[in-house]
């Protein structure tokens, strides 16, 4: 394969003022990062310790593979609500016995580690990638149950938790349970459709209703051993597989359980040596624009994730504002879409639904980069075909089945969202940069439409149409679309898998490419009707 060679001058303002601007980007989510690792405060932390506990982070760094790393997910879930970041729960994928895993892990110093509406859209998103991924799931458990003041919001989609892991059990895939502290409620049945259970002594309750709803519904006068402690869900009840002494013990009998599984990948594994890029990760920084209304190649950003920083380009002189091709990423084959200048013209789509077409053919998955502003509109366009040729690239994208990794680079926004295997499209993965805007259309694109659409009604009506004040209307949206198309805001909303460090981009596409591979990789070899 050809070698990629950045063309960019690291010595020029233009690379300077793009890293500067990635670095404060970068800055903000560290800040964010940190509070979701602060959980909920040190005064919470130190008691939760003093009660000879350790944090949830802690739990799962003992959980996994010395030195093994674990890729976070939906770290910045709740952002910009009233609930903390990160949303009262660890979610991710690590290695665990030698096996890749989804871990769930409740933390209780945040509100006792009770779920709010946020929790249950970040734990649902988790299993929804255990299930199509096929990885085992290990849930830490400690948890007082949902968030009650807003049970209203949480209370109907928290169903789906107790409906996945059954259904990643009839399916096949382990689930297992290490219940730290509490358990309760509906929570309950957490460790009840787990696959395996493991109890901590004198610290795991389990049940339904604690001792004082008991004595209000029924007058029974009982204790928390008595009606849910690990002794007696290991003695009595059955529910609890294991009893563990403490919570390091309850932690080696979780990796022992996965020891024993017998668990093997579908998935073929790499095909090539994982070779470092050519490039010094460090410098893409410099590559993504500033402004996202200044295009960037693409190819100075695979330079800097592919391996040996090779790319075999596909149809390299049509439909340019669009690159696809072939590479390898630590050892995988995969093909790769990314937008070059925005813009999705006919000729990119239809270049984009053969070579989907061409990948699945071969079973290789796709890497989709997105900075795309959607398809091109106008006249010209519109009697061209567009829309027949829009529909082409979305009919392989909706129906391609080898697994689909989307990364947002920049601009992501309109059908083009859809068109690059935007999260409504079901990619097994969707990472975000910091820098990058997901929406409808921009701020001013969506703001001036809105005017032009207040202009026509007020001369259809017959009233004076007030200039001053549509201006006020154009400044408030323009803000409103600016706030709610930030990287954060979507992330916070899980509209993402996490916001990404453009220089891990390699280390994160790698593992989620490793995780992918758990399961078959198999293409469609059908496709629905093609307009012509």
């Amino acid at each position: 394969m050809p070698v990629l060679t950045p063309q960019v001058d690291k010595s020029s303002e233009a690379f300077a003022r793009n890293r500067s601007s990635l670095l404060q980007r970068i800055a903000l989510l560290d800040e964010q990062l940190a509070a979701a690792r602060a959980g909920g405060g040190d005064k919470y932390v130190e008691r939760h310790r003093s009660r000879d506990k350790m944090p949830v982070r802690e739990r799962i760094d003992l959980l996994l593979d010395r030195g093994s790393p674990f890729l976070e997910l939906s770290a910045l879930a709740g952002w910009g609500s009233e609930f903390t970041v990160g949303a009262s729960v660890v979610t991710g994928i690590g290695v665990v016995s030698g096996v890749e895993c989804v871990i769930v892990g409740n933390d209780p110093t945040v509100r006792g580690g009770a779920s709010n509406p946020f929790t249950w859209k970040k734990i649902i998103r988790a299993l929804e990638i255990a299930r199509h991924n096929r990885l085992p799931v290990i849930n830490l458990v400690e948890s007082g149950g949902a968030d009650l003041p807003t049970q209203v919001e949480a209370f109907v989609p928290g169903g789906a938790l107790f409906r996945d892991l059954t259904r990643l059990s009839a399916a096949g895939v382990p689930t297992v349970a290490i219940v730290f502290g509490n358990s309760t409620a509906g929570g309950a049945y957490v460790p009840g459709m787990c696959d395996y259970s493991i109890m901590v002594k004198e610290r795991a309750k389990v049940f339904l209703g604690g001792p004082p709803l008991v004595r209000m519904a029924t007058g029974e006068v009982s204790t928390d051993e008595e009606l849910g402690g690990a002794e007696m869900h290991s003695r009595t009840s059955g529910l609890s597989d294991y009893l563990a002494v403490d919570e390091r013990d309850a932690i080696r009998l979780g990796r022992q359980v996965m020891a024993d599984i017998n668990w093997r990948k579908l998935g073929p594994g790499p095909t090539q040596p994982a070779r470092p890029p050519r490039c010094d990760p460090e410098d893409i920084l410099g590559v993504v624009s500033s402004d996202l209304r200044v295009p960037f190649r693409p190819h100075d950003v695979l330079a800097h994730v592919l391996d040996d920083s090779r790319f075999d380009e596909y149809k390299p002189t049509y439909g340019t504002s669009l690159v696809t091709g072939w590479g390898h990423l630590h050892g995988y084959p995969v093909g790769i879409l990314a937008n070059a200048n925005g813009v999705i013209f006919p000729e990119e789509a239809e270049k984009a639904a053969e070579f989907i077409l061409l990948a699945n053919q071969v079973d290789v998955p796709l890497l989709f980069l997105q900075n795309t502003t959607g398809f091109i509109v106008g006249k010209v366009y519109e009697q061209a075909g567009m829309i027949k040729d829009g529909a082409k690239m979305i009919n392989a994208v909706a129906n391609s089945s080898v697994p689909h990794i989307t990364l947002l680079m920049g601009a992501s926004y309109g059908a083009g969202n859809y068109a690059m295997s935007g999260r409504a499209y079901e990619p097994r993965f969707v990472f975000s940069w910091p820098n990058s805007k997901t929406a409808v259309m921009g701020p001013q694109q969506l703001a001036g439409v809105l005017s032009i659409v207040a202009q026509q009604a007020a001369a259809a009506s017959g009233r004076e149409f007030d200039e001053s004040a549509d201006a006020e209307r154009r400044a408030s949206v323009e803000q409103q679309i600016e706030r709610e198309s930030d990287s954060f805001f979507m992330s916070g909303r899980v509209y993402d898998d996490g916001v990404i460090d453009p220089r891990d981009t390699r280390t994160v596409l790698g593992i989620a490419l490793s995780a992918a591979h758990s399961n078959q990789i198999k293409g469609t070899r059908g496709f629905g009707v093609f307009r012509m």
